[in-house]
């Protein structure tokens, strides 16, 4: 009998965020904020790597909703920790909106994405982190999802370059991509176009017949943080998966206390 009663009360708590609301403010996304959670993410290569994410999930509420139902968030996220792909993340954003009964939404995921790198000499391998971010929302019936990676890779100064005897001053550089999709778009896909517009790509492990081939070929591949953000951004032109894109690039300079910067912002016809 006592089980029955408690049983019976928790089916009648009141819900209170599904009160109404009198203050006639609508609010435009309301949700949970950095919540880790592990997750695995489809290779291009049709292996699977298990990683942890970062998560902001928020959806529109209306003006006369007291609150929402923040568990509900948490709620999908487990559904979906099996495997994410661009594919399955959409459908994240689906179901979020049904769920919690909204018309808007909005998804940010963030996580370390590792690739398997092999030297160019030695041919020895290691791993390399990248940061990746899966951006999703819809708004007025339309979704977009953009896809958002930093490439870390080496930058060589062409007119340090010119102007020396010898030697020419180089920099580690972090090369930012923000691309709004149509179709599915690998996320090794975009490292390669940001490490083979470098001037040279980094590793994480190189003997030193490697560090002789890759300082020489930054050398012979010098390139301004102007050279580097249009020399990848017509990649991005001639893809027409490609609806919109900021490409940006900045260089920690070796020889000043400051950082070279670029950016280029298109939204494609």
């Amino acid at each position: 009998m006592s089980t029955s009663k408690s049983k019976l009360e928790i089916t009648n708590l009141p819900d209170t965020q599904g009160q109404a609301d009198t203050r006639n403010m609508p609010i435009n996304k309301v949700g949970i904020k950095d919540i880790i959670h592990p997750m695995v993410i489809k290779q291009r290569s049709g292996k699977q790597q298990s990683t942890v994410a970062n998560f902001n999930m928020y959806v529109n509420l209306p003006h006369d909703f007291k609150g929402t139902h923040m568990s509900r968030f948490v709620h999908i996220l487990n559904n979906h920790e099996e495997q994410i792909t661009v594919d399955s993340f959409k459908k994240m954003i689906d179901e979020m909106l049904v769920l919690l009964e909204a018309e808007s939404g909005h998804i940010e995921m963030r996580f370390p994405y590792f690739i398997n790198k092999t030297a160019p000499v030695s041919e020895v391998q290691s791993l390399l982190d990248y940061t990746v971010s899966l951006i999703g929302e819809i708004e007025d019936g339309k979704s977009k999802l953009k896809v958002k990676v930093l490439v870390p890779v080496t930058s060589l100064c062409p007119c340090s370059k010119k102007i020396s005897d010898y030697g020419a001053h180089n920099q580690r550089s972090h090369v930012t991509i923000t691309v709004t999709i149509k179709d599915f778009i690998w996320i090794e896909e975009i490292i390669d176009i940001v490490e083979s517009e470098a001037s040279s790509e980094l590793y994480g492990l190189l003997k030193r017949p490697d560090e002789k081939f890759v300082t020489e070929r930054a050398y012979d591949n010098p390139k301004f943080v102007e050279d580097m953000v249009r020399d990848i951004a017509v990649h991005f032109n001639n893809d027409e998966r490609v609806t919109e894109y900021v490409v940006e690039s900045e260089n920690f300079e070796s020889i000043h206390n400051h950082s070279a910067y670029a950016q280029i912002h298109k939204i494609k016809d």
